[in-house]
């Protein structure tokens, strides 16, 4: 073609006058086709390319080959992306399915909500849950959530969640009648919130009924019990003839009616505490008040033990709390720093009594008992707190400890909606802390 050409320009130059503007003319003309129809050639490879570009997101496409080979290289990697983002997306929505059957066979009930507060999925457990709960209540993806579910606590959780961007943990009694559920709503990195209802019916049950149980067994020892010490007490103290070995069995049984006596009343306590039917009276008090009726209701023991009981750093601020079921609570923490708090070196035992404000994470008054015993080794640090559990046995046992004092100290500052933990280094003592709501100061 480049031949044909030339041979056409030199006989346009040599055959005619003018030949060289023909010529030209000639060859613009020339030229301009040839753009033209190379312009065409490109602009029908790139569309090829856009098409297969637009065509990443859905099943692969093949690229036809073009006729520039640097445009090969480009249809190609176009098509090996479309091919890559398809697994990706494949695998996506496998994994969604996956984590749909899974929320779906969730015996709890989830349900997801838009920064809005409208319901964006749930689980079957949800949908099945709310038709029994409001007749013809289905939930609507797309709805408000405050139109399906109408209880306070489930709304007031989510909002928290929405509003604060934290976890949110309550207690709903409302959301279906007659059942008890544990909520948890949690924020989303992307907006919104997810919020778990979790079905505490039958395990609340369970521990009403152990709850019953302990009491009534507890109070049915009450009465042998009493009468048992009695009739022991008084063979001890009017009965002369008693030989030195009767003396030592009668006074073990006397020992053990007296701890078994014990048992039992801290059980029948910690029952009403759990069950609530211990009613709490909470009204403003000083803390220095608290410490010090506590100090002196202790003053016998301390007395017997020969310990030391100090009264530390103090607060004039006012606390909102129950006084008997407070004082109650520093005699146990002051008694098991007495009982347990025996320095190695055989010195006196000695406990620090005090309390402070803090405002973190709340306005409150901190109170600590501290002894300069043994400690406790961390790993018991966080069971300390339960029933019966007891760190050193054979110590618990000798001393006549019910392993309760603790656990019920712990019911009683959560009825009082404060914080209660413990702190020990190993021959270093320990140091147990709660806190109670600060009372605000009013002014005349």
């Amino acid at each position: 073609m480049t031949l044909a050409l030339a041979i056409v320009v030199s006989l346009c130059v040599w055959l005619t006058p003018h030949g060289w503007i023909l010529a030209a003319v000639f060859l613009l003309g020339w030229a301009a086709l040839s753009a033209l129809l190379m312009a065409r050639s490109v602009g029908n490879d790139i569309s090829v390319l856009r098409t297969a570009t637009a065509a990443i997101a859905k099943p692969p496409v093949s690229v036809v080959e073009n006729k520039y080979a640097d445009f090969d290289e480009i249809g190609s990697a176009i098509q090996l992306s479309s091919e890559q983002v398809q697994r990706r997306l494949a695998d996506a929505t496998e994994g969604g399915h996956q984590l749909e059957a899974m929320i779906d066979s969730m015996q709890d009930a989830v349900v997801a909500v838009d920064q809005a507060g409208r319901i964006q999925w749930t689980n079957q457990r949800m949908q099945r849950l709310i038709p029994g709960a409001f007749a013809g209540g289905a939930v609507r993806v797309g709805h408000a959530l405050v139109q399906t579910i109408r209880d306070p606590d489930v709304l007031q959780c989510v909002r928290a969640a929405l509003d604060e961007r934290k976890i949110c943990e309550r207690r709903s009694t409302s959301v279906v009648p007659g059942r008890i559920f544990e909520i948890a709503a949690s924020p989303m990195p992307g907006g919104g919130a997810v919020a778990v209802l979790h079905d505490i019916t039958q395990v609340e049950q369970v521990e009403r009924i152990q709850r019953d149980f302990v009491a009534n067994v507890s109070h049915e020892l009450r009465t042998p019990l009493t009468s048992i010490t009695g009739y022991v007490e008084t063979l001890l103290d009017h009965e002369a003839s008693l030989s030195a070995q009767a003396r030592e069995f009668l006074s073990t049984i006397l020992k053990n009616a007296t701890r078994m006596n014990r048992l039992t009343e801290d059980l029948l306590l910690m029952a009403r505490v759990e069950s609530s039917e211990q009613m709490l009276h909470p009204a403003s008090v000083h803390a220095d008040i608290l410490i010090r009726d506590a100090v002196q209701a202790m003053s016998g023991l301390v007395q017997d033990a020969e310990a030391v009981l100090e009264i530390g750093e103090g607060t004039t601020a006012n606390v909102f709390a129950d006084t008997d079921a407070i004082v109650q609570v520093l005699s146990n923490l002051i008694e098991n720093g007495i009982k347990y708090g025996q320095p190695r070196n055989g010195s006196h035992c000695r406990v620090i009594v005090s309390a402070r404000e803090v405002s973190e994470p709340v306005e409150a008054v901190e109170f600590r008992v501290h002894d300069f015993g043994q400690g406790i080794a961390s790993e018991h640090l966080s069971r300390i707190f339960e029933r019966f559990y007891r760190v050193d046995k054979a110590r618990s046992r000798e001393s006549g400890g019910t392993g309760l004092g603790l656990a019920i100290a712990h019911r009683i500052v959560q009825a009082h909606r404060g914080t209660i933990r413990a702190e020990s280094t190993l021959n270093h003592g320990s140091t147990f802390i709660f806190t109670l709501p600060r009372q605000a100061s009013t002014k005349a």
